[in-house]
């Protein structure tokens, strides 16, 4: 058969360790006997990164802003101790982070469902999509350590000299400070991207942040909510039959696990980082999570939400068959496609990504699937490694 054509190309962000691998398996096997594949290639491998100073993961988003569609392999934001296995020239900020400050976007990551893998949480019958904030917050931070004794102040000066000094800690020995922040503009875009999300798929949105301790910093994400809901979508909410809905994080915790799902609950950065692996894992694998991240000008960068899966990594670099789960990977790419389809009006390459997804899903319905599947599913499981599960899904597809 002839290959399915693409007009623009994607931007594709290759990555790290085992998803690295994993990555040029898919498109090798799932992907280029069928479809023309067009892409702008960004290798965000952490040597690269580092070889350029960081340079390309900002040039990858630049072009995500220009062809309007992405798709990224996991990458490492890198500690210490990264920082000497790889001989890095400093310790590069979260590639990830850098990418949404540009965007601007909001995070939306759902579980993957399949028959036999039931959640662990009893009450759970419908997927919980997270809305993540994908701006500032830890992940845009300013750190000191603090070598001794002293005093710590929060320090704002105007364009117009005006000047804004807050009292942070006397230190009577050593220490750390961390300076966060948030523009009102993108807590804004991120109320704009939650409500329309919640009409489109017409779900209840959910908000939490933990307003009652952080009374400047957390209450501005609430009123910012608070306001735009009320002057623009209250109407539209009870006109779909759906709610909007504020309350502090721990009781939203309490009010999640109670529930049947079948909502989107809105987080702020770090919270919304947590929670998708609290939702993920409890649905039955970090693996089988969708994420996308939306702007506000309506760009899309689609991801897995796992990590590299390092120790399967090194196991394969000592020549070690390794069984990792390359299903939100494979989403990554096909939620990828559809959306370059649904912008270039190219039903084949829309049709072709459902197609792609469905022969996912009915290999690991039909009993095969990777050992993180295998030992959760209730029926009978045949475990095989990360190879033949692609060739299982090419043999459906």
């Amino acid at each position: 058969m002839a290959k399915i054509q693409m007009k623009t190309p994607l931007v594709e962000m290759d990555g790290d360790e085992m998803t690295r691998i994993l990555w040029a398996e898919i498109k090798d096997t799932l992907i280029l006997p069928w479809v023309d594949l067009k892409t702008e290639y960004y290798d965000l491998g952490l040597k690269h990164r580092d070889e350029t100073e960081d340079r390309v993961t900002v040039e990858s988003a630049e072009a995500t802003l220009k062809y309007g569609v992405a798709v990224k392999c996991a990458t490492i934001t890198p500690n210490a101790q990264r920082v000497e296995e790889y001989g890095l020239k400093e310790m590069w900020k979260s590639p990830n982070g850098t990418i949404r400050a540009i965007l601007d976007g909001t995070v939306f990551r759902a579980p993957i469902l399949v028959q036999g893998v039931h959640p662990t949480v009893r009450t759970w019958k419908k997927p919980i999509t997270i809305a993540r904030h994908a701006y500032g917050d830890v992940y845009k931070n300013t750190e000191i350590r603090v070598p001794g004794a002293g005093k710590a102040e929060l320090v704002f000066t105007g364009e117009d000299g005006q000047e804004i000094r807050r009292p942070v800690f006397s230190f009577r020995g050593p220490g750390v400070i961390q300076g966060i922040h948030n523009v009102d503009a993108s807590i804004a875009s991120f109320a704009h991207s939650c409500f329309e999300y919640a009409l489109s798929v017409g779900q209840d949105l959910w908000f939490s942040t933990k307003d009652t301790i952080s009374k400047t910093y957390d209450h501005r994400f609430k009123d910012i909510f608070a306001e735009i809901f009320e002057a623009e979508y209250r109407e539209a909410f009870e006109k779909a039959g759906i709610t909007y809905f504020y309350t502090l994080i721990d009781d939203a915790v309490a009010r999640v696990v109670r529930s049947e799902g079948g909502f989107i609950w809105a987080c702020k950065n770090y919270d919304g980082d947590v929670m998708s692996d609290m939702i993920a894992t409890a649905f039955g694998s970090l693996a089988m999570m969708t994420s996308v991240l939306v702007s506000p000008n309506g760009q899309f960068e689609y991801e897995a939400a796992h990590g590299t899966v390092t120790r399967h990594y090194y196991r394969y670099l000592r020549g070690e068959e390794t069984s990792t789960n390359p299903v939100a990977t494979i989403f990554a790419w096909s939620g990828a496609l559809r959306k370059r389809g649904e912008k270039d009006g190219l039903p084949e390459l829309q049709q072709f990504a459902d197609r792609l997804e469905k022969a996912t899903l009915d290999t690991i319905n039909s009993g095969v699937m990777t050992k993180d599947l295998a030992t959760l599913y209730e029926g009978e499981a045949r475990a095989v490694n990360s190879r033949e599960f692609l060739q299982a899904i090419a043999s459906r597809l």
